[in-house]
């Protein structure tokens, strides 16, 4: 009872440190320190994840030709991007055990032994001692996410696309998007173009990506359990789009960049959960990168098949295929 009475009056205290003396505040600076390196790969591979698919031809469809396809991606995980390394520098009230510094586990990691600990006080008097076991990610090489797209031709060399997955979970990750595209044919205002030549095109789409990461319960006793991080990412991509196509087959490729913008919410109970989503809130996450697409389209009747490569930071892998009304 008396834990509990402690627990609580750290938490309505916590807007009058500066008349206490504790270290709260530095104990969930650490859990920030702590979720967000093991989940800014995860929020990395979300953009090449996102961006794959969209456009695999310069050549829009006809005005009002319709094509729905479907997608599977494999996004691939350097080992570097599996792991970040923690020095007891970088924290305030943990501090690994028996080390200075340590190896862990990214969201796309396997398992680890380190264990991190620490004291909570609160007027001198120490109200927590947590420790716990450094969080344990998907151990995977990869990472599928699959989609159903589909596009319409409009007027003036203009396509529009439309993609949506819905919720589904693979190995304690649970995912859902949804997004829009257009593409703009330039080669037509060439005076010298003609539909068997070289083609080129501009594209961009906008992503909407909600990502949920389940963990091993990282548990304070009486103040805080976190089991889940929660990543929603608004995605924003333009692309210079060439192909060239002879009878049923086309080649294509395409050059881009990208911007992610990340919010994260850290899942579980417990008193000071509130306090450090309240946190999570101030950390405006953003990310711009480069990417390249590489692939080819076999055509069959009203049938596309496309296989395309996305690379930078990661390797995706997509596959698609589409049939054409």
């Amino acid at each position: 009872m008396k834990k509990l009475l402690l627990s609580l009056i750290t938490f309505f205290a916590l807007p009058f440190a500066v008349l206490a003396q504790t270290n709260v505040s530095d104990f969930i600076d650490d859990m920030l320190v702590l979720g967000g390196e093991f989940s800014e790969p995860a929020a990395e591979g979300a953009g090449y994840q996102a961006s794959a698919g969209w456009f695999s031809s310069a050549i829009p469809l006809e005005k009002w030709d319709f094509r729905i396809s479907v997608h599977g991606n494999a996004l691939f995980v350097p080992s570097e991007k599996k792991k970040f390394n923690l020095s007891n520098s970088d924290l305030k009230v943990l501090q690994i055990d028996d080390a200075e510094n340590a190896v862990l586990p990214t969201a796309y990691g396997g398992s680890t032994l380190v264990n991190l600990s620490g004291e909570i006080y609160f007027n001198g008097t120490v109200i927590a001692e947590p420790s716990f076991r450094a969080m344990k990610g998907i151990d995977r090489g990869y990472v599928p996410h699959a989609f159903v797209q589909a596009a319409v031709g409009v007027s003036a060399g203009t396509e529009v696309t439309v993609r949506a997955m819905p919720q589904v979970t693979i190995d304690g990750v649970t995912a859902s998007t949804y997004g829009l595209g257009v593409k703009h044919n330039i080669s037509q205002y060439f005076g010298y173009n003609y539909p068997e030549d070289f083609q080129l095109a501009l594209g961009v789409s906008y992503s909407k990506l909600d990502v949920e990461y389940e963990y091993e319960p990282v548990e304070v006793e009486g103040l805080l359990l976190m089991n889940l991080i929660t990543v929603d990412a608004n995605l924003f991509m333009a692309e210079v789009i060439g192909s060239k196509k002879w009878n049923y087959f086309e080649i294509f490729g395409a050059a881009g960049a990208m911007n992610s913008n990340f919010h994260y919410e850290m899942g579980g109970n417990g008193l000071l959960l509130p306090q450090v989503n309240a946190e999570v809130d101030k950390i405006e996450d953003s990310k711009f990168q480069f990417k390249g697409d590489v692939g080819f389209n076999l055509f069959y009747r009203q049938f596309r098949f496309t296989t395309m490569g996305t690379l930078g930071e990661f390797f995706n892998l997509n596959l698609g295929l589409g049939y054409s009304i």
